[in-house]
């Protein structure tokens, strides 16, 4: 359904099950759980979908190896799990990911572990092999009590073959261990299809992104459309806060005080610096850098992200990759690998969001919690409902967080279960094949059937999924070509996605529903020339296709670094 017929449907009939506040993937994830049950649902978000805290992680699926050392043994065997289901879920979108860690000392940590678990040191402190080796056992031990084992067990080799896989290497390295996580190179696209989903599950399912939640009068909020600035309400049995770092500013504007969230910062640098990815492997590099913090080096479409930092903040709004976190960055890349030279120069994208973890008194951002709660507003003076709000959570586990609020939610409507989502596929992960030849076959058989160019077709399945089918079937309906400024999509591809997708702004489709945007392949052209087709799609007069490349250029530079010229007259 149309934006604007869906607020029309809200403005007839207020009346609504649940409203979700928040359309990051804890949200998302909620909102498919409800639409599945057949539960009337509207999830809103202030911005566009996944463009807060959720569009800034460190793009893996993880079971959080590190958690371990805080005790929290049951958030990384649910996360291991989560993570090993999501692989399955949404194959085309999540793939094993293997890992290694450097290994410099032997036994260095034994008793620096035992005292981070008690709460007894909040010091950094160098893990050593046999610590690492501990930690990557239990973490297998999780991974096998699946039925199906997605990803292999850890393995460990010595220096000299490590230097020999790995000639960049620090000699000083004294192991290599490696184990698998999940590659989530795009998660914004999980989150637009998890959406895409539910609505497609229950015709009382709507998402809205630009719409914010404003005030609350009894039983109505009221919430105001941030495209065109008009209001509406609607009248909610129960609330969702999944407004991650913003939860408490959400229950202000509801009128409620509240606490909740005490996040941290975390910001990452894209590099364009192939001498880098060649000497990673295919393989991510996670490691403990001298201060203690975790890093990571991740090789990723041709890119490589490196990342990330730990920064206590109280406002989440207007936050950037500072020049101390950038050099920081480079530094540590150093550690592992001293012989490559890194610069500002191979930086193509920035990025950091706020993680929306509890509030708390820990000394150290690394020992605040990574678990997920639901804490609970009753109806009381400021409102007539009660509003649940969906503090911490990370990418991997939202499924989990998601399946346990819509049960708290389930019970409060009287409302029985009716499906779950353990081995629900996501989009594109629908009747995905599973083996080479079996995908081979798939694509093959999407060539014959469209007429497109077998390239184009491995493309599309390479990039969406069985959900390519449907994008074949619009993009061989009319007159296609290939972009001028980046060849890699064509015209009725970006039309099928502004029009399909919920694109209401042209950032929407550059930074959310591609990957042009953060792998860093932008140019004034080609913002211009997709802008043209956006604005085509959404009936945009010349002014407002011309304000959509304006922000967008802006908004590149302000909060990720990317400075694009606007070509000269005659060029």
């Amino acid at each position: 359904m149309e934006r604007q017929a869906v607020i029309k449907k809200l403005t007839d009939d207020a009346d609504l099950d649940v409203l979700i506040i928040g359309a990051g993937i804890n949200g998302i994830g909620t909102f498919r759980e409800l639409a599945l049950q057949g539960v009337d649902t509207l999830i809103v978000d202030r911005g566009d979908f996944c463009s807060g805290a959720s569009a800034a992680s460190s793009h893996m699926v993880h079971g959080g190896i590190r958690y371990l050392e805080n005790g929290e043994f049951r958030l990384v065997r649910e996360a291991v799990h989560e993570r090993n289901r999501l692989i399955m879920n949404a194959p085309h979108l999540v793939y094993p990911l293997p890992t290694n860690i450097p290994i410099f000392k032997r036994f260095s940590g034994l008793l620096n572990a035992p005292l981070k678990f008690f709460g007894l040191l909040d010091r950094p402190a160098e893990r050593g092999q046999l610590v690492i080796k501990l930690g990557l056992m239990m973490y297998d031990r999780y991974t096998r009590e699946q039925a199906n084992q997605v990803v292999p067990e850890h393995s460990v080799i010595g220096r000299s073959e490590a230097l020999a896989r790995y000639p960049k290497l620090n000699p000083e390295v004294r192991a290599l261990a490696t184990y698998y996580d999940g590659a989530m190179p795009m998660p914004e696209r999980i989150a637009v299809e998890t959406m895409l989903d539910a609505e497609k599950a229950h015709p009382g399912a709507h998402a809205l992104n630009y719409v914010s939640a404003v005030d609350a009068e009894g039983d109505h909020v009221v919430l105001r459309d941030e495209l065109t600035g008009e209001t509406f309400s609607v009248r909610p049995r129960l609330v969702i806060n999944a407004g991650g770092p913003w939860i408490d500013f959400i229950n202000r504007a509801l009128g409620q005080e509240t606490e909740f969230i005490g996040g941290t910062k975390g910001s990452h640098l894209v590099l364009n610096h192939p001498e880098l990815y060649a000497a990673c492997g295919s393989h991510e590099f996670f490691f403990e850098n001298d201060d203690g913090r975790i890093v990571l080096i991740y090789p990723v479409n041709d890119r490589v992200i490196i990342g990330t930092s730990d920064i206590k903040v109280d406002n989440p709004d207007n936050l950037g990759c500072t020049q101390e976190e950038e050099d920081y960055f480079i530094q540590f890349v150093g550690k592992i690998f001293p012989d490559i030279q890194i610069d500002s120069s191979h930086i193509v994208f920035r990025f950091c969001g706020v993680r929306p973890l509890p509030s708390s008194k820990a000394k150290t951002a690394g020992q605040i919690s990574r678990d997920h709660s639901n804490e609970i507003l009753e109806a009381g003076e400021a409102f007539d409902f009660p509003v649940f709000n969906l503090v911490g959570g990370k990418w991997t586990t939202f499924r989990a967080f998601s399946e346990h609020v819509a049960d708290e939610a389930l019970a409060r409507l009287g409302v029985e279960r009716q499906i779950d989502t353990h081995h629900l596929p996501i989009g594109g992960g629908h009747d995905y094949p599973r083996t080479a030849s079996a995908r081979e076959g798939w694509v093959a058989n999407l060539a014959k059937t469209t007429g497109l160019e077998p390239h184009r077709a491995t493309v599309l399945f390479e990039r969406y999924g069985t959900y390519a089918a449907e994008i074949a079937d619009y993009i061989t309906a009319g007159s296609d070509r290939p972009l001028a400024a980046m060849p890699m999509f064509s015209t009725r591809e970006i039309e099928f996605l502004t029009d399909r997708e919920k694109v209401c702004r042209l950032d929407d489709l550059l930074l959310r529903r591609t990957i042009l945007g953060m792998y860093g392949h932008l140019s004034y052209p080609l913002i211009e020339e997709v802008a043209a087709i956006v604005g085509s799609v959404r009936g945009w007069e010349e002014a407002t296709t011309r304000e959509n490349v304006e922000r967008t250029v802006d908004l590149l530079a302000a909060r990720h670094g990317v400075h694009l010229a606007a070509p000269e007259a005659g060029d």
